[in-house]
């Protein structure tokens, strides 16, 4: 049985570390923003308005989702320098279940995203206008299970191997992936008019891309919101993929527990 104060505790020492990087953290911050104005610079006049009426909110809200992807991901970079220098053996031996570790830590990458994300989305609230109350609700949802996502992929992707090169690798990979075969940067209609069919079910369905999409309709970005989406749909499939991020990076960091 899972004991709630026990992934509390766990919960609050990766906080307390991630705490320790605050200046990290703020230059992090820092340069998304500079993203955000130098993007919006660019391009603001040079695409068509028929897709984006707002280049500058359009990449805003794209800025906003992947914020989380820095600060969730930071909980596997820390699971994997444990693993590479044998804590495991001090991990054991605390009064926690395997569960609990595992949950532990998963939760505490996602509340590590939902920090870094928040000030995002309060300039969101600033720029564009105050969503209802259940439009919030949908935001903090998405902004959750998308969290919770990331984190567990960390996790799994610094369990899956204790090659530090490898690793590297597949968070690399996994960055390209989530950012540019997704909808951060490229309209729906263009995504859907340039990829082939294997990358657009890719791009479409990405957790990021689903993210951004909830935010973009909310904040009524699009010219003409992309057929098939609703914010009910979005967070059922983002609760997917949280369910299955979750027991994959879970079930990792369990048989690396137990090696």
């Amino acid at each position: 049985m899972i004991n709630i104060r026990n992934i509390s505790i766990i919960i609050s020492r990766d906080l307390q570390r991630f705490w320790k990087y605050r200046w990290w953290l703020a230059g992090l911050i820092t340069m998304n923003l500079a993203d955000l104005f130098i993007f919006a610079l660019l391009f603001n006049n040079m695409v068509r308005r028929d897709l984006i009426p707002n280049y500058f909110l359009f990449i805003a809200t794209g800025i906003a989702a992947i914020a989380s992807f820095a600060s969730a991901f930071s909980i596997g970079r820390e699971v994997g320098v444990e693993i590479r220098r044998n804590y495991t053996q001090y991990l054991l031996s605390l009064p926690l279940s395997r569960i609990e570790l595992a949950f532990g830590r998963i939760l505490s990458g996602t509340v590590r995203g939902l920090i870094y994300q928040t000030p995002f989305i309060i300039l969101l609230f600033i720029l564009i206008d105050l969503p209802s109350p259940l439009q919030i609700i949908y935001i903090l949802i998405a902004s959750t299970l998308l969290s919770t996502t990331m984190s567990s992929i960390s996790i799994a992707i610094s369990t899956a191997t204790r090659n530090f090169d490898m690793q590297a690798t597949l968070r690399s990979f996994t960055y390209f992936i989530l950012f540019f075969i997704s909808n951060v940067f490229y309209p729906d209609a263009l995504i859907r008019q340039r990829f082939p069919g294997v990358l657009y079910n890719i791009a479409y369905y990405n957790p990021v891309s689903l993210t951004v999409s909830l935010f973009r309709i909310i904040f009524k970005i699009y010219a003409t919101p992309p057929s098939g989406y609703s914010e009910l749909h979005i967070i059922m499939y983002l609760a997917i993929w949280a369910l299955i991020s979750m027991f994959m990076g879970g079930y990792l960091y369990i048989r690396n527990l137990e090696k």
